[in-house]
């Protein structure tokens, strides 16, 4: 169902399971494109299995796989393999995150698909990339969290590394190979040359790491766990309230200068020691002394709006209740949106986070069932009979 969104009109096989290839599949759904979600037959997606349920769906997988049609194949087979390819000729995208190999093997590399449609822009997610010493190693977000360093500085001093709340190296891989097929679409309506784009959970991850990395390439210090502590600005971090914590980011010297006269500490203001942000990073255990000594005396609300209106950022910890009740971010920025499922039921999930003008992302359909769409595609687009689709069944094929 291609919608009428920025990407209308774009075809995208999406072979991808679990998190970091569906979740690329679905802001390229979001967008407008036609995403075809390629699974295997009798089996599905693994994502189709992952929780929490409703009536038995999957929310994991409705939240991944919304916008998107979906047909089954068995690629063990030679006739997979040729509906397969059959398809390709159709499509812009290839999107792919199988362990590297793996689609070589089957005979539906890059360098076998670019031969029956040289535009093709194939797309690959995997843990540690297609070339390599470690690419055939395999590859989830914690494996990417734990080699990129993003674990050694998550947490708090005096404990162990840890993974963020999220799957953040899969959220990541998924925003970059977005981007990269974009990037190659945009050379090849420019050009006619479709190409590879190949990205890695753990350069996904590795590349958020900022200012960790230049931290050690610069100074040759290995960053540590520091709470919620910034290495680069302070006051940058989460404080005491009398009803909770709140965070508070004070990233120049401008918003200290506020900062200490909310609390009413002109003294701190002038403290020749504490002046420039590298000397309150420096100093950031006293300085967060007093600051906490003021944050400690008020309510976490009073103090938010105190300090929003005085032009400093602050916000409260939310949970996600909290987050889904919220009036701009649950509310007018729509970040959760109602569906019907036809199973599932009516139910909230995630709504898209890029907002466009002019072609706005939009939540047109819930997932599909396991081969919901496969008289649609191989029938419409293919040419195929039902009583060839039902042969192709009875064989397993689809």
């Amino acid at each position: 169902m291609s919608g009428n969104g920025a990407l209308a009109g774009l075809v995208v096989l999406d072979m991808t399971r679990v998190l970091a290839g569906p979740f690329a599949g679905m802001m390229l759904a979001d967008l407008g494109a036609d995403v075809i979600k390629v699974e295997e037959a009798g089996k599905g997606a693994d994502e189709r299995h992952l929780g929490p349920f409703k009536n038995g769906e999957s929310a994991y997988f409705m939240n991944l796989n919304r916008n998107k049609k979906g047909v089954t194949v068995n690629l063990k087979s030679a006739k997979g393999k040729e509906l397969f390819r059959a398809l390709v000729k159709t499509a812009d995208v290839v999107l792919e995150n199988y362990r590297p190999g793996t689609m070589e093997k089957l005979g539906l590399g890059y360098e076998e698909l670019r031969q029956i449609n040289p535009r093709l822009v194939y797309a690959a997610v995997s843990g540690f990339g297609h070339y390599g010493p470690y690419k055939d190693r395999p590859g989830y977000d914690i494996i990417s969290q734990a080699m990129s360093g993003l674990m050694s500085t998550t947490g708090w001093a005096d404990g162990e590394p840890t993974r963020t709340g999220t799957a953040m190296g899969d959220v990541l891989g998924g925003l970059s190979v977005a981007i990269g097929i974009l990037a190659a679409l945009r050379h090849r309506d420019a050009t006619g040359q479709g190409q590879k784009v190949d990205v890695a959970l753990v350069d996904s991850a590795v590349a958020s790491l900022e200012i960790i990395n230049m931290i050690y390439l610069v100074e040759g210090r290995i960053p540590q766990r520091i709470g919620n502590r910034y290495e680069s600005t302070y006051p940058y971090d989460s404080f005491k309230a009398t009803d909770g914590s709140l965070v508070i980011g004070t990233a120049n010297d401008k918003l200290w200068q506020i900062l200490c006269k909310e609390m009413d500490r002109p003294d701190l203001a002038t403290k020749e020691e504490w002046a420039r942000v590298r000397d309150r990073v420096r100093e950031h255990a006293a300085v967060k002394i007093e600051v906490e000594n003021w944050t400690k005396q008020h309510p976490v609300a009073e103090l938010v709006d105190r300090l929003l209106a005085a032009g400093v950022p602050a916000a409260p910890i939310y949970d996600i209740a909290q987050v889904v009740a919220d009036p701009h971010i649950g509310g007018a920025r729509e970040m959760f949106v109602d569906i019907e499922h036809p199973v599932a039921g009516k139910m909230k999930i995630t709504g898209s986070h890029i907002k466009l003008s002019e072609t706005p992302t939009s939540i047109r359909k819930p997932s599909p069932a396991l081969g919901e769409n496969n008289s649609e595609i191989y029938g419409g687009r293919l040419g195929l009979s039902e009583a060839e689709l039902q042969v192709l069944k009875d064989e397993k094929v689809i």
